[in-house]
């Protein structure tokens, strides 16, 4: 048996990290590869430190392509094999004509938790605009999804399996950015990071789409360090690099964009 008690001081998540340590216990009695339920990322955060702290446990994690948000995990033995591919993914198209009804990321989460699946089977969702969207899930509910979604806001759909190789999603793109500012504050330094006007920053903040490290900031005023993670939904990824001190006693920052 794990020692649950330990490894759960201190940890956040602490529902889904125990989730995860009875699948680890399950590993190590059946001596099978278990499968965890899709992550967040501050989940997966969580759960790997716990992992980290077990030397008989190990794991990959998955999300259909490489810089998928939700991932799950699949946990072994330390002594057997594991490979990347050996996390149980299916991704399916959601075919419709949305031309003259858009439907956003939300909407195409709402319609798949409207068939009764829980948040958790569903991993990320690539979203094409008119002509419908990509999702990836567990396998054990393709089959189910294929019957039951029919429907996304007022548009007929068709739901499909498809390869992996058919996602449409756009390889990472990197981009170095160096900016000076007066503060470390997160409106400050996230405005110039994705190019937009520092009153347009601090609305998206308020408004909740701003994370910093997978946690939602609302504030600001919020103070950035060097090695934070700042996303913004549909504008990628900021990584805060390395702050210096200018003589006229400024930040010079150097960032990273990655969308």
């Amino acid at each position: 048996m794990l020692p649950k008690a330990d490894l759960l001081k201190g940890t956040e998540h602490t529902d889904c990290v125990t989730r995860v340590l009875d699948q680890g216990e399950q590993a190590l009695k059946t001596w099978e590869v278990v499968q965890s339920d899709f992550l967040s990322p501050p989940e997966a955060m969580a759960v790997e430190q716990v992992l980290a702290q077990l030397t008989e446990l190990h794991w990959v994690r998955g999300g259909g392509y490489p810089q998928a948000e939700r991932q799950r995990l699949a946990i072994a033995r330390a002594e057997l094999p594991l490979e990347a591919s050996q996390v149980d993914l299916v991704a399916l198209a959601i075919a419709g004509n949305f031309l003259f009804d858009p439907a956003s990321h939300r909407d195409f989460l709402g319609a798949l938790l409207g068939t009764g699946l829980v948040r958790s089977k569903v991993g990320d969702i690539v979203v094409l605009g008119e002509r419908g969207a990509q999702a990836i899930v567990v396998p054990e509910l393709a089959d189910f999804l294929q019957q039951h979604l029919t429907q996304v806001r007022t548009v007929p759909v068709k739901t499909t399996v498809i390869p992996f190789a058919e996602l449409k999603v756009r390889e990472p793109h990197r981009k170095e950015i160096t900016t000076v500012e007066a503060s470390l504050r997160l409106d400050a330094i996230a405005s110039a990071g994705f190019g937009m006007s520092r009153s347009k920053m601090t609305g998206l903040i308020a408004g909740g789409d701003v994370r910093v490290n997978w946690k939602e900031i609302t504030q600001p005023s919020y103070s950035l360090k060097s090695g934070d993670l700042v996303a913004i939904r549909g504008k990628g990824r900021l990584t805060v690099g390395e702050v210096m001190i200018t003589k006229k006693e400024r930040y010079r920052i150097q960032l990273a964009r990655d969308s």
